[in-house]
């Protein structure tokens, strides 16, 4: 069985990292797995990128695409708030030019492929023989162009008048993605694409976009971790190497973007600036741009790493993972605190309560409250025994659970079974 996976990353940002991994996982497992990617960031020879045709006539349809795509993108520009991530089209420069350079597989996966592959293009052209899977990383494959709806719900019914592009237009650029990508999957037949989703509540999410995805079926599979490259380190080790006194009480926090308000820094640093008594209190911070949280507390920030052993010295040195998302998936950063030991309190939305086990492997906040956010933080650092049992719990419930080959079996089943049907 010849597995093929498209993403538009291998290595650069949480849904080519998640697609990387189950791709190691599956090879690991003996499956002939392979990926395509618009933009290789690793030396693995088992992922190739596509190479853009650069004759004339190529060049020149690939220019006509993007500025219709930005053309049509322009007049938000200025409306658009603050704080948001990536809005993406349905519709890419390259058009059906990647599947002229698929090589031999029995089945497709799908991963994150935003500005890389076309839909119509791609779901009109793919043969009719090779089924798809497609894991989604966020909400986008069913919305009107957003990746995270903010609970706005519109992709239920239409888009249009969308927030995130600060639009009052029903008709706007969100409904017309929207009402494209129904149309598009109007045509492709239920038995050829089953829909992944890392999360449980990405996968009722996906459900209730009933006039995109009712033809479908829709399964959850978790996301995974290398377990050796993410496991406990010397805690007085990594602490030295950082810099970081010994007896200090260390939250950690993560995101590719500390400025993405759906991230939830600023709730974070409001949760900790209300712990001034709590002695020792420091914090580490990873992600682009940078935030301050203000001269009260130690704050040392790295900006962004790659290194998975790193990170896992990062994880290791903390006493306490933080993740205050107002929205999220299955995020890898949660997978990868608790591979290593360390305890994660978050707020109890989208697919984190399926990771974060209340009193086990940590505790959960009520979503965007600030007291209870601190009032968990506090539970946690202020009783060493406490964490100790998180901590074990934590890294056994990662083996067992969300180890690449755990992953890998479920999906090479998925696939099995799909192919035993076609």
């Amino acid at each position: 069985m010849k597995v093929l996976h498209l993403s538009t990353y291998d290595a650069r940002g949480g849904a080519a990292r998640a697609a990387y991994r189950l791709h190691t996982g599956l090879r690991r497992l003996g499956y002939d797995s392979s990926m395509m990617v618009a933009h290789r960031g690793t030396t693995d020879p088992t992922v190739m990128a596509f190479k853009p045709s650069m004759d004339l006539s190529s060049r020149w349809r690939r220019r006509r695409r993007r500025r219709q795509i930005k053309r049509q993108l322009g007049p938000y520009r200025t409306s658009r708030p603050g704080g948001y991530e990536l809005f993406s089209d349905d519709r890419s420069e390259h058009g059906a030019d990647p599947l002229g350079q698929l090589p031999p597989c029995d089945v497709i996966n799908l991963h994150w492929f935003a500005g890389f592959l076309d839909y119509r293009a791609f779901f009109s052209a793919v043969p009719r023989r090779i089924p798809v899977v497609w894991t989604l990383h966020d909400m986008s494959a069913f919305s009107g162009g957003c990746h995270y709806d903010h609970d706005c719900g519109r992709y239920t019914d239409r888009c249009g008048a969308c927030p995130q592009l600060g639009s009052s237009n029903p008709a706007d650029l969100s409904y017309r993605i929207w009402r494209s990508k129904r149309e598009i999957f109007e045509h492709v037949e239920p038995s050829q694409l089953h829909v992944v989703a890392p999360s449980r509540w990405l996968a009722e999410e996906t459900k209730r976009s009933t006039a995109l995805y009712e033809r479908f079926p829709v399964s959850a599979i978790p996301n995974s971790i290398d377990t050796e490259d993410f496991a406990p380190r010397d805690r007085r080790a990594a602490r030295s190497v950082l810099g970081i006194p010994q007896q200090a009480k260390v939250v950690f926090f993560s995101a590719a973007e500390m400025d993405n308000r759906r991230k939830g820094f600023a709730l974070l640093a409001q949760a900790l600036l209300g712990l001034g008594d709590l002695d020792d209190l420091f914090l580490i911070s990873l992600g682009s741009r940078e935030m301050s949280i203000g001269a009260q507390i130690r704050h040392l920030h790295l900006g962004s790493i790659d290194s998975d052993h790193l990170l896992s010295v990062l994880y290791s040195a903390a006493d306490l993972f933080v993740i205050p998302s107002l929205q999220d998936n299955l995020p890898n950063s949660v997978l990868e605190a608790m591979a290593c030991g360390t305890p994660v309190v978050g707020f109890a939305v989208g697919g984190i309560p399926e990771m974060v086990r209340t009193d086990i492997t940590g505790l959960l906040a009520l979503p965007q409250d600030v007291v209870s956010l601190r009032a968990a933080i506090l539970q946690v650092l202020a009783d060493p025994a406490t964490q100790a049992r998180m901590a074990a719990n934590c890294r056994r419930i990662a083996v067992e659970e969300y180890a690449l080959e755990v992953q890998a079996r479920r999906y090479a089943g998925l696939y099995e079974g799909i192919l035993g049907c076609c």
